[in-house]
């Protein structure tokens, strides 16, 4: 595509949009979201939290955010003076350290990122469901336009808590992918609903919790974490969206899930899948998982081998 001279009438266009803009996400504030941060801070707190299984270098978060190197050195030495941050030596490159929250550093994190979700619900809350609609398609487009010969960024995946009409997706979106994938039939949909009632309606905040898992700010993937006895929790309802396999989340919400358990005071978890799941008994063996026990049986339609898997913690 050839290249065109913008006129000065463009030019200040743009840069009337990106004035309008940093004021209207709060950028021009000392302190971001109102917390003893800066944007560029909350950036490099938000590429750690958000890496998933692959703890970033310091040289990765820069490259990412397109910092400088003694910007961020400055940033990771205070993070780490405060405690919110641990470094661990690369194993391959002893001149590098990845980078990971410690759980002071995600107990600061947390508000701040739903503080940031919160923001950005009223300013679209502001509008109608067609007006949201054009909005995002406009920033789509701008991101599309002027990111079109750039390197492929990363997705942007995290965890959060469930919101209003996440228990409802949990139930649809494990029907019909095991329906397509395993040809299970409506009672494995009936099984969920209970499984994901029961947790709406009794569960106890302090022992056990839901996540979702996010790409790009749409669903991808979810697990529940529920008692089972005491000293005992059970995982549930993992499951990861086609479109997000490969980004590990499955690994991601696994490993909340033991840290949360071990958080609580849990002496192990239980589980409870089925032979054909291969991907699921993957994560399961990597996070430590044993399979205990097997037996063959008829549910929902289709012959299966149901597995128990247990890890101790």
């Amino acid at each position: 595509m050839a290249q065109a001279t913008p006129d000065p009438q463009r030019i200040a266009a743009v840069r009337r949009f990106n004035r309008f803009y940093t004021r209207q996400i709060g950028v021009l504030r000392k302190n971001y979201l109102d917390s003893p941060y800066s944007l560029g801070e909350m950036r490099v707190l938000y590429e750690i939290a958000n890496a998933g299984d692959d703890a970033p270098t310091a040289s990765d978060v820069g490259r990412a955010l397109d910092l400088d190197a003694g910007y961020i050195s400055r940033v990771l030495r205070a993070f780490e003076k405060n405690g919110l941050i641990a470094r661990k030596t690369s194993a391959t490159d002893g001149r590098q350290s990845h980078l990971t929250l410690t759980a002071r550093g995600r107990k600061v994190f947390a508000p701040l990122e739903q503080r940031s979700q919160d923001h950005v619900a009223a300013m679209l809350g502001t509008l109608d469901a067609g007006e949201q609609a054009r909005l995002v398609a406009a920033m789509e487009t701008i991101g599309a336009l002027l990111g079109a010969d750039a390197p492929a960024s990363k997705p942007a995946v995290r965890l959060r808590a469930p919101k209003h009409g996440d228990f409802g997706w949990m139930v649809s979106r494990h029907a019909e992918l095991y329906a397509r994938e395993y040809g299970w039939g409506a009672p494995f949909e009936g099984l969920c609903a209970q499984i994901v009632a029961d947790f709406i309606n009794k569960h106890d905040p302090a022992r056990e919790r839901c996540w979702i898992a996010e790409v790009d700010g749409e669903n991808a993937g979810c697990v529940l974490l529920v008692e089972d006895s005491p000293g005992v929790a059970r995982l549930r309802l993992l499951i990861v969206d086609p479109k997000a396999r490969g980004l590990g989340l499955g690994a991601m919400l696994t490993g909340a899930c033991v840290r949360f358990a071990r958080d609580a005071g849990y002496t192990a978890i239980t589980l409870w899948t089925h032979s054909n799941l291969t991907a699921a008994r993957h994560i399961y063996q990597k996070a430590g998982f044993t399979l205990t026990r097997s037996e063959p049986h008829q549910s929902w339609g289709q012959k299966v081998i149901s597995e128990h898997w247990d890890l101790v913690l």
